[in-house]
């Protein structure tokens, strides 16, 4: 190893359109990086390890070499945009450098599932390293190959924080029905690719139902959705993530819908440089 690494992954956070609790279970989703970003740098040391514990045992699980690591993010946390996947992924890359993007993924889900004890599948980890700005990436995990697939223009999603927390290790859902759920899914992400934002947003609402019968969301997020849905301007709303709460995601017809909330804007991939 140089005495002298110095390197910096950025790695953008994740919207999933559609395909929600499906990628443990075979099944197709079709998410985009967004523009918000978490970066890691990491710059050699003759010994030892210095950073946030958490993010030093996490390096440590990645074989990483002895380095100062410092972190800036503006991915929100619990809110269902995975800044735990961008996290494992932004220690992989610097830890490993120049590692197969697909085998950057697995190494990033296997140190969440290790250290941070969050039992993800390839989802997150696979939207931010091979998205492509302007486009979705269809991802179909019965062999994790991945599509791309523009970004229909009148595709205008915003996310509107329910303020409901959760802690993804911390949750119980039931397995009742998720079989039919991941074949729905699939059909709805399969319709989506060809969808016009009035037919998107009907397959938003009909994800949200589907979510809500097998249990991973609640009462009240239910009320806030169904709210959001029946709100003039827009074409459909569904919880986003794990579920349990965090971030909404919401189809409108144009910016003026919920002006507050900026719409959201596509990112290109995760990316490591080497700094000098």
């Amino acid at each position: 190893l140089a005495k002298d690494m110095h390197r910096r992954a950025t790695v953008p956070a994740r919207v999933n359109i559609i395909g929600e609790h499906t990628d443990y279970a075979g099944g197709l989703a079709l998410p985009f990086a967004v523009d918000l970003y978490l970066k890691l740098e990491a710059t050699s040391r003759d010994e030892g390890f210095t950073g946030d514990p958490e993010i030093v045992k996490l390096w440590q699980a990645a074989n990483g070499w002895p380095a100062n690591l410092t972190i800036e993010s503006e991915i929100p946390i619990g809110k269902g945009m995975s800044s735990s996947a961008a996290l494992c992924l932004a220690i992989v890359m610097c830890a490993q450098g120049g590692i197969d993007p697909f085998e950057a993924c697995k190494e990033a889900q296997r140190i969440e599932h290790e250290v941070l004890g969050t039992p993800c599948g390839l989802l997150d980890q696979m939207a931010m390293m091979f998205a492509i700005k302007g486009q979705a990436t269809r991802i179909d995990f019965s062999d994790n190959s991945v599509q791309h697939v523009p970004l229909a223009h009148d595709w205008k999603f915003k996310l509107i924080d329910s303020d409901i927390h959760r802690a993804l290790s911390s949750t119980e859902y039931s397995n009742h029905g998720h079989e039919d759920h991941v074949e729905q899914e699939n059909t709805r992400v399969r319709l989506a690719i060809e969808a016009s934002a009035v037919e998107l947003g009907q397959l938003l609402n009909e994800s949200h139902a589907s979510l809500s019968t097998i249990g991973v969301s609640t009462p009240e997020i239910d009320t806030l959705v169904g709210s959001i849905q029946s709100t003039p301007g827009v074409h459909g709303a569904r919880m986003m993530g794990g579920g349990f709460g965090g971030l909404i995601l919401v189809l409108v017809e144009s910016a003026e819908v919920y002006p507050e909330i900026p719409c959201v804007v596509s990112s290109g991939p995760a990316i490591l440089e080497e700094l000098l």
